[in-house]
């Protein structure tokens, strides 16, 4: 996320009716808004908050369920949810193997999130917003 959750010893979320619970204990990395038309659909919303964490440093219980598309890029990208209740919890893409995608709203303190850009803003909806701060 930022230089200021660097350090953050352990960073805990799940789904919405807790099924699915997850552990970070590495340090995330690149944080971001997904303004990606998939991301748009997955979450229904205008952009998906999210932040990179390597495979080895994240920890689920619970079963997740998928749904994998091409995604804007043309890699093959799963978005992985809650069977229960529907809750987006993280994404993952062949482009990127080692690592996956938390949704930010699904962490117990979502104030940890700090976005450090704006992607695929070309398909950026108009109603939808950006932190000037975060464009180019």
């Amino acid at each position: 996320m930022t230089s200021e959750n660097k350090g953050v010893k352990e960073m805990t979320g799940g789904c919405a009716c807790g099924a699915v619970r997850y552990t970070i204990t590495g340090d995330p990395g690149f944080s971001f808004l997904c303004h990606c038309r998939r991301c748009q659909q997955v979450t229904g919303t205008g952009h998906a908050p999210g932040f990179k964490v390597d495979n080895k440093d994240i920890t689920i219980t619970g079963q997740l369920k998928s749904y994998d598309v091409p995604s804007d890029s043309g890699a093959m990208a799963s978005h992985k949810f809650c069977p229960e209740c529907g809750s987006p919890v993280i994404s993952a893409t062949e482009r990127f193997p080692e690592a996956c995608s938390v949704y930010a709203g699904s962490l117990d303190d979502p104030s940890l999130y700090k976005p450090q850009a704006a992607i695929f803003r070309e398909t950026a909806q108009p109603w939808d917003h950006v932190d000037p701060e975060l464009l180019d």
